[in-house]
């Protein structure tokens, strides 16, 4: 009888926390989060019924947040602008832990297997790591030291394979490489004079490629991780304003950017364009003319279709390009401030924010048409479970 008891006991522990409206426990796969940039809240949501499961208050300055998800899809980190890393229960629908880790920070990664949290810091410049069951700290990465000796800025913080970070540093021009396979000693690789004011940057879907813009200069900097002797070469010498210099009115973001069969699509900074480079060499392979100066451009996860959301004031507005064609094959309307966009896991539907409208659109990716809104207050990011089995996000 005992054993009964204590089999029912451990079964009990195990059991899901949460459950669907009708009793039926659930599952994770399908939930993600709305972040509320205005009032610091996130809005926690599903996509097989398209719902909003609840609101999670309290998360401090939403200004410019992201997030990172656990293996299991449970909870989601989400990084502030006022150094708040705050842990929420997706199931729960409630803040796990939150903590002040430094006064300005600008996104993060989690390790590849799902341990550590890494946050990347304006103030005080460098990179923090955290436990990602406690958020104890296990490990501080200062960065290099200006004239002045405040640190750099860190930006363009991504994971890679086998317990590594990388990342840039703003200020003095450089790319750092974090082995945190013993996190108290991390193991360091840096990079010097990659380019001027690398300001945000991406690791390709296979974790083979490190691309850091460079807001000091045109082109681009890039990592080749599998080299037996990794260097930092340059390319796309022309990317960027040119020597006609335009306004840019946002710089666009380089996780944005989509690659799609064997090329890669990219915002071209200040410049109502697109252009395409061919995913093995990075040489320009064609620019494609767009409604505006491109914010995002993301691939559908089947690579046919990229979809681009533009600068103010241009920001009312969505297109869609056929990979194949290159081409514009759509443009519409959904409302004011289209700010980011998130493809449900295969692709079927794409969650579009509109901040001005105070809400989220889902529309059907074959048709175009809208399927769904649900009222968000001053929505910005859209981020799904599903990012957590894939690197870089």
């Amino acid at each position: 009888m005992r054993k009964i008891i204590l089999f029912a006991a451990a079964a009990l522990a195990l059991a899901p926390v949460s459950a669907r409206a009708d009793g039926a426990p659930r599952g994770t796969g399908d939930l993600g989060i709305v972040i509320e940039r205005a009032q610091g809240s996130v809005q926690v949501v599903e996509t097989t019924g398209r719902t909003s499961l609840g609101r999670v208050t309290g998360l401090g300055d939403l200004s410019h947040a992201t997030a990172v998800f656990s293996r299991d899809g449970r909870y989601a980190y989400v990084f502030g602008r006022d150094g708040g890393l705050t842990k929420v229960d997706l199931l729960r629908v409630k803040i796990e832990k939150r903590i002040i880790q430094s006064g300005n920070s600008i996104g993060g990664a989690m390790s590849q297997d799902g341990r550590l949290i890494a946050v990347a810091n304006y103030t005080p410049g460098g990179v923090k790591v955290f436990d990602s069951r406690t958020l104890d700290p296990v490990a501080d990465i200062p960065a290099t030291a200006k004239a002045d000796g405040t640190r750099s800025k860190v930006v363009g913080l991504a994971d890679l394979p086998g317990q590594k970070f990388v990342f840039t540093l703003y200020d003095t021009g450089e790319i750092w490489v974090a082995d945190l396979a013993d996190p108290a000693k991390p193991a360091i690789i840096k990079f010097k004079d990659v380019g001027k004011l690398p300001y945000d940057a991406l690791v390709t879907p296979d974790g083979r490629h490190y691309i850091a813009g460079l807001f000091g200069e045109d082109g681009l900097a890039l990592l080749d991780l599998w080299a037996p002797e990794m260097k930092v070469r340059r390319i796309l010498p022309n990317y960027g304003q040119g020597a006609e210099k335009l306004p840019v009115y946002k710089m666009p973001h380089l996780r944005g950017w989509a690659k799609a069969g064997d090329k890669v699509f990219l915002p071209a900074i200040g410049r109502h364009e697109v252009l395409a480079v061919d995913a093995r060499t990075y040489e320009d392979v064609g620019r494609i003319p767009v409604h505006g100066q491109p914010v995002f451009a993301m691939a559908r996860p089947d690579g046919r279709h990229v979809w681009v959301n533009f600068a103010h004031p241009l920001y009312d507005t969505l297109q869609v390009i056929d990979t194949v064609t290159m081409k514009v094959v759509h443009t519409f309307q959904p409302g004011r401030a289209v700010l980011h966009m998130e493809f449900t896991p295969k692709g079927e539907h794409v969650w579009v924010s509109l901040r001005d409208e105070d809400r989220v659109d889902i529309f059907d990716t074959a048709s175009f048409r809208k399927i769904g809104s649900i009222p968000a207050d001053k929505p910005s990011g859209i981020l799904f479970a599903a990012r957590a089995n894939r690197i870089g996000l």
